[in-house]
């Protein structure tokens, strides 16, 4: 079933120096940008780091310090990429948890602040695991009938995951609808305030501390409370997405 779109969305897949959103980079970074009449563009990138790719994460998806290091950075390709992705939802595998969180901390690393409050985020790992619980080669088999080939090479995977969303489509016709909007809900796991998850909304819309001592407290109460919670936070070892949502609601509850 081909997705219906109101607006543009984005497939992405990010290779990267690790699995730390704070301090790791993109050495990759491959997308498939869809129209609601259906065009396509799609572009692969090799991004030169800065720093060096543990050989743990080269030997996974083939690319190492060599092959990058004539590469632009992200910084240099940062205003481009971000007029590209200007008004546009975005989807991949396992893309809430990490790869919106380091794209958009990349971004902020460059000097560029990406408003993504009123984007839509489908995660279609979050629904293949509400269904069926396997990884990406066992979803595309699954649903696609076809083995994935070249497997980690970001292109290929971005690829994927956009034909699994269209066969999950199809393949659950009374349960998802063919909508962005709905299958933002549906493949969003839990509501974070900010996108590493530290801070999430409870049922009744306020903004808790999701982590550490003061877990399932409400932001507003820790910040009266413990005022040096604030600076802990600015001058710890957190995204800068964290840091700058924080900052908001000290903000905000200051002005009540």
């Amino acid at each position: 079933m081909k997705l219906k779109l109101e607006k543009p969305i984005v497939f992405l897949d990010l290779e990267t120096t690790g699995l730390d959103v704070a301090r790791d980079r993109i050495v990759e970074l491959c997308y498939i940008r869809i129209e609601p009449n259906g065009n396509e563009e799609a572009k692969s990138m090799r991004i030169n780091p800065e720093m060096h790719i543990p050989e743990v994460c080269s030997k996974v998806h083939g690319i190492y310090d060599e092959d990058v290091k004539d590469c632009p950075t992200f910084k240099e390709i940062a205003p481009e990429l971000a007029k590209t992705f200007s008004g546009c939802d975005f989807a991949g595998f396992n893309s809430n948890k990490f790869d919106i969180p380091l794209l958009v901390e990349e971004f902020m690393r460059a000097g560029i602040d990406p408003d993504l409050s009123d984007r839509r985020f489908v995660d279609v790992q979050n629904i293949y695991h509400k269904m069926e619980r396997r990884t990406l080669i066992a979803a595309y088999k699954f649903y696609c009938g076809k083995n994935l080939e070249n497997a980690h090479s970001a292109l290929a995977d971005t690829r994927a995951t956009y034909e699994v969303l269209q066969a999950q489509l199809d393949h659950y016709p009374d349960v998802l609808k063919n909508d962005v909007e709905f299958l933002s809900e549906y493949s969003t796991i839990g509501k974070n305030v900010d996108l590493a998850g530290r801070f999430v909304y409870n049922e009744n819309g306020e903004e808790i501390v999701n982590f550490g001592k003061y877990k399932g407290k409400a932001i507003k109460d820790v910040l009266r409370t413990d005022p040096s919670y604030y600076s802990w936070i600015q001058q710890g070892d957190f995204t800068l997405n964290t840091k700058q949502v924080l900052e908001k609601l000290r903000l905000k509850y200051a002005r009540r």
